[in-house]
């Protein structure tokens, strides 16, 4: 019922010819959520790299390899996901940058 009346309000608004959002900063909004988005990916690779380390000198060479043990031991990915071979090589590639 929120919903409904939220969206029948904004309707009645943009009907008037009134501009909904804010336009202004839209560039600066992107940029900062971009940022977010890297800081957060460089920080999950910074905890995680030990772990892919430690699975590499036990022997474990190969990509899928690498991911097979992280799933095994419940490691999950930032997003909470299980291991794949591209996502271990993508930490890897960022925390050698």
């Amino acid at each position: 019922m929120i919903s409904e009346r939220t969206r029948d309000a904004l309707a009645a608004r943009k009907k008037l010819g009134a501009v909904l959002g804010n336009r202004t900063n839209l560039a600066e909004a992107q940029a900062i959520g971009t940022a977010h988005t890297i800081e957060s990916a460089r920080r999950f690779a910074e905890n995680v790299a030990p772990i892919i380390e430690q699975v590499r000198a036990s022997g474990v060479t190969s990509l899928r390899g690498v991911a097979e043990v992280l799933n095994t031991r419940g490691v999950r990915t930032a997003r909470g996901g299980r291991w794949q071979a591209t996502q271990v090589s993508a930490i890897l590639s960022r925390v050698a940058a």
